[in-house]
């Protein structure tokens, strides 16, 4: 390893523990996460409970998991099952667009004056 390599490495080292200097870009970056996040949460487990409700559906009519358990007509069962997933999953999308622009509304006084605020003082 040469000097410069090991030059640059130790910078690299030293920065993880130097106390970084909390800017007003990082403050906008973290309103703009905490506008996203409740509706990417949102979106990722609905999707996630819609699609294994969905696929108990499919399995149902699919294999003769129904008959295993106990239920005498599984392909009537299992396209219910699977619609209803169907629909969660159908309605996920517009769900999540509703809550991230009601989010969007709620914070965009915060995050334009903070953004005029760091363009202005460039």
């Amino acid at each position: 390893m040469n000097r410069n390599d090991r030059e640059f490495l130790v910078q690299k080292i030293r920065t993880q523990y130097t106390e970084k200097e909390h800017t007003q870009l990082d403050a906008l970056k973290e309103l703009d996460a905490k506008v996203k996040r409740p509706a990417n949460v949102f979106a990722y487990l609905f999707g996630s409970i819609s699609a294994i409700i969905m696929g108990s559906g499919m399995s149902l009519v699919m294999t003769d998991i129904g008959n295993t358990i106990g239920i005498e007509n599984a392909l009537i069962s299992g396209i219910i099952i699977g619609v209803i997933g169907m629909l969660m999953v159908i309605v996920n999308y517009p769900i999540y667009k509703k809550m991230l622009a009601s989010r969007r509304k709620q914070y965009a006084d915060q995050i334009m004056k903070l953004s005029d605020e760091i363009i202005s003082h460039e």
